[in-house]
This record gives C-alpha cells, sequence and structure tokens, in this order.
C-alpha cells in the first residue's frame, strides 16, 4: 500500500471531481503541500508506477540527517486522504497485473500459443471462463484459424453452425454496423432479435453472456476478434474493459509480428517443396517413397529421384550449408544442376559428383554442400553409389540391416579437386535402401554414434508386415528416430528420407 503523508490536505469536493477528471501525475500535482517540504518528503517523494518526482534529486550525495518518526495518526478510511490512497493503490495493482500478462504473453514464440495465451489472459480480466478468438487477417493473406478455450473442437464447430451476422466475432470481422469496437452482450436469452440457431447453440453450451473484442491496431489493420463467454448473464465492469482493451491492443502488435513470422515460413515450406519433386517416377522393377521435414527458417536439404536412360533410376540426397532464402536457392540450383549431369553420365556417380563440384565452387565459392548419388539398374537390383561428405545409406531386408561402406569422402567445395571412389551393392528381393541427410540424426540430439544405432534398431524393428510397402518403412522409422513429434515439429534441422524397395 502505498505511503501517503498525512498532511495532504483536500477538500472532498474537489477530490470526487479529480478522481474522475485527472491522472495520477496531476493529483499529485494539485494536492500535493506547496512550500518548503520538510523531513517527511524531503528530497522527494517517491517513484510510484513509473511516475518521476517534480522535485529533482539532489546534486551532492550527502548522506541525509536521520529524521524522527512520524508519530501523527493515520488518516480515518472515510477520510480523502484514504481515499486518494485506495485509489493509487488499485491504479498499481492493475498496472502490476497488466505487466504480469504482457510478459507473459511476449514470452510466446508461436502463433497458436499467443492466441491460447491471450484468451487466458482476457479470461481473467473479464472474469470469464471460456472464449474462442478468431484469427482472420483482413488483408486476406492468412493464416485464419480458431482456437478455443474451455471449447472442445465439436463445441467450436457448433458455434461455427450460427449464421456469421448473429455473432459478435462475425459482426466485427464483417465490419458490419454498430462493430467498429467492443460488443457486449449481457444477457443472450433476453434479447429480442436473437437468432434461433444462436440461441439453441448458447443453450446447448451452456452460455447466457459473451463479451468481444476486435484485435486490430492502425499498424497491423484487422487480425481477429475474441470473445469470452459467461455461463450466467453478466458483463464486465468498467474498470475490466479498460484493462482488458489495454492488453488487447498490446496483443494486436505482437500477434502481428507473429502472423508476419507465419507467413514467412509458409513461404519458405512452400518454396522449398515447389524445388523438390512434385512426385515420384514409377520405375518397374522399384517402389519408391520420400519423407521431407523442413525447419521454420527454411534449409538446403534435399532430394531426387529420375528415371534415366536404360531403364535406369537415378537417386540422390543431399544438403546445402546455411538456412534461409538463400540456401532454398542455392538447393534448388544444385539439385537441377545435378539431374543434368545424371542424365548426361548417370551411370557413373563419380562423374557426376565431380562435375557438381566444379560447378558448386564457381558459383557458390563460399558455400559447401553434401550429396549422395546412387544410379540403380532395377532389373538387376545393382546399384552403384557416391558420396560427398555424406551419410552411408541403410539396407533394410528380411535377414540383414546393415548399413552400406562407402569411402571417407570430404563435402563438396572443401577440397581443391574432389573425387572419391564409388561403391557396387546388389539387393536381394524384397530388401529397401533407406537414403537420408544428417538432419534425421541431428534432430535426435544425441551424439553421432548413439544416432546412428537409433536409426539402425529403427530399421531393423520394422515389422514384417510392413517391410512390403516403402511408405510405411518410412513413417516407421521417422517415429521411431524422432518419438513424441520430433519429426514435424519446428527444428534448425531438415529431415529427408528417401525409400526404395526392389522388387
Amino acid at each position: 500500500m502505498l505511503d501517503i503523508p498525512s498532511r495532504v490536505r483536500v477538500h472532498v469536493e474537489t477530490l470526487l471531481a479529480a478522481q474522475n477528471d485527472m491522472g495520477v501525475c496531476d493529483a499529485f500535482e494539485q494536492y500535493a503541500p506547496v512550500g518548503k517540504p520538510d523531513a517527511m518528503n524531503a528530497p522527494h517523494p517517491p517513484k510510484v508506477a513509473g511516475i518521476d518526482s517534480t522535485v529533482p534529486s539532489p546534486a551532492h550525495t550527502v548522506a541525509p540527517a536521520p529524521v524522527a518518526p512520524d508519530t501523527s495518526p493515520a488518516p480515518p478510511p472515510g477520510a480523502p486522504g484514504a481515499l486518494l490512497q485506495d485509489r493509487l493503490a488499485g491504479w498499481v495493482s492493475d498496472l502490476t497485473t497488466l505487466h504480469e500478462l504482457t510478459e507473459r504473453l511476449a514470452r510466446t514464440d508461436s502463433l497458436a500459443e499467443a492466441l491460447t495465451e491471450l484468451l487466458r489472459a482476457g479470461a481473467a480480466l473479464v472474469g470469464a471462463r471460456r472464449g474462442l478468438v478468431v484469427l482472420e487477417p483482413g488483408d486476406g493473406l492468412g493464416p485464419d484459424t480458431t482456437i478455443g478455450l474451455g471449447l472442445a473442437r465439436a463445441d467450436l464447430g457448433h458455434i461455427e453452425t450460427v449464421p456469421r451476422s448473429a455473432m459478435s466475432y462475425g459482426r466485427i470481422l464483417d465490419g458490419l454496423p454498430d462493430a467498429d469496437g467492443e460488443i457486449a452482450e449481457p444477457d443472450l436469452f433476453a434479447e429480442d432479435g436473437l437468432d434461433p440457431r444462436h440461441r439453441e447453440v448458447a443453450a446447448r453450451l451452456g452460455y447466457a453472456a459473451s463479451y468481444a473484442l476486435p484485435l486490430s491496431s492502425d499498424a497491423a489493420g484487422r487480425l481477429g476478434a475474441a470473445v469470452w463467454l459467461y455461463d450466467e448473464p453478466a458483463e464486465p465492469g468498467e474498470r475490466q474493459r479498460h484493462l482488458v482493451g489495454l492488453y488487447a491492443r498490446y496483443a494486436t502488435e505482437h500477434l502481428a509480428r507473429l502472423v508476419e513470422l507465419e507467413r514467412t515460413r509458409a513461404s519458405m515450406a512452400t518454396m522449398a517443396e515447389e524445388l523438390l519433386p512434385s512426385r515420384l517416377p514409377r520405375v518397374a522393377g522399384v517402389q519408391l517413397a520420400a519423407r521431407h521435414r523442413t525447419g521454420p527458417r527454411g534449409g538446403g536439404d534435399w532430394y531426387d529421384a529420375l528415371p534415366l536412360p536404360d531403364a535406369a533410376l537415378g537417386l540422390a540426397v543431399g544438403s546445402v550449408t546455411g538456412s534461409g532464402p538463400s540456401a532454398v536457392a542455392a538447393m534448388g540450383r544444385l539439385r537441377a544442376s545435378l539431374r543434368a549431369y545424371a542424365v548426361m553420365e548417370g551411370e557413373d556417380p563419380v562423374a557426376v559428383l565431380s562435375d557438381l563440384e566444379l560447378l558448386l565452387r564457381l558459383t557458390e565459392p563460399a558455400r559447401s554442400a553434401t550429396a549422395l548419388f546412387a544410379y540403380c539398374e532395377p532389373a538387376l537390383r545393382k546399384i552403384t553409389l557416391a558420396g560427398a561428405g555424406h551419410c552411408p545409406p541403410l539396407l533394410v531386408g528380411e535377414r540383414r540391416t546393415e548399413f552400406v561402406e562407402t569411402s571417407v569422402s570430404a563435402p563438396l567445395g572443401m577440397l581443391a579437386c574432389w573425387e572419391a571412389p564409388s561403391v557396387e551393392l546388389v539387393a536381394e528381393p524384397g530388401e529397401t535402401v533407406l537414403l537420408y541427410t544428417d538432419g534425421l540424426l541431428h534432430r535426435t540430439g544425441d551424439a553421432t554414434d548413439r544416432a546412428f544405432a537409433r536409426l539402425h534398431a529403427a530399421a531393423a524393428g520394422v515389422p514384417k508386415a510392413l517391410r512390403h510397402d516403402p511408405d510405411a518403412i518410412a513413417d516407421h522409422v521417422l517415429r521411431t528416430v524422432l518419438p513424441d513429434g520430433l519429426d514435424a515439429a519446428d527444428s534448425d534441422e531438415d529431415v529427408v528420407l528417401l525409400a526404395a524397395r526392389f522388387e
């Protein structure tokens, strides 16, 4: 509680008028004692709620003389000084609560997390138990989503069956008349014009009142609307509306930044996907499956599968250093070049990677890359492959699960002249060759040897009933190596997994 000196003298009528018309600073300036400050308020009053004292700090640093304690009686509860003291204490409490809630919101780094925090904080401020937020940016570029608090997915589905113009958030989002600001509906069932479907849904879900706020600002424009639901007829008071309004304005700016970040991530993921094969080719004697997970900033991991002359098949995986748009663009150029080299001299994987290394050194002098290219002859189940600093393939069959022994080699762009011998292997009928990037190993968080052991155990543990389907094998390996949703979670590491099953 703030300590207001007992010597502050005010008139009751003036104080009551000032409570509505003046701020904290004005109250201090008008009601502070005039004249030479005594020992109780020298050198200056304490700083309250970020308000600077009107008396400057002394220039010297001499310790103040001891002051005798003030033994004057405290003002009675109904005195004008006590009213001002309680008013200031309420302001400080409100500002402290608002600061804590905005701090919690600022710590959110994903759009879904921020929307959930917005609903929780708003519900605490307006005294509601449930609510929903509808994100629908006015520029039409998305992302569009609806998140509920205390409402299951089925409950949100029921609410969405109500005509949009009958819901407060719909009127706000569509810019209907009288929907520029807050919309309070303190007793839905007492309204004569309530939509019958809205009445039915409200009775089914058990809410009787609502309070809605737009999520908009001059800089961000309209982003969406938030609605809080009351179980009984109710509406927030003036103080609650003021606080939730301040919070909503801050939340809108935070959400605007996350929306832009989400759009950037989506654009990067789309660009990366467009630079990869839109579909895998169908080649007699082999079945293909691929899985690709892109990090939030966009990475340079890639894969390819292309038919070659003489009924052959070229398989490739690789990774370009760096992340972001430049890495994605470099990945696209590298993959396109490898396709051209594979068509011309695919039967010699070493020559393909040598040409690719020369191109990388000339066009991307500050970048390196790893790559693995395999020339497959499905009719013979024969594979000739060469790798440049890349992880060895994994052969999965009924009687064996083992890594293919490839020669140690440097990544592309690291040496003046790259060269490494190729390796040949023959797959048994029904065996699957797994090509992958090192992002699969890095996402585990384990040391390299333990990550390889985890991958080997996951491949060896593929159920017998799934071994005839490369898609099922790829999914099983991903879920086992990266459990608890790590295969789909945001990560700085891209993941590529390419499976080729030979018949």
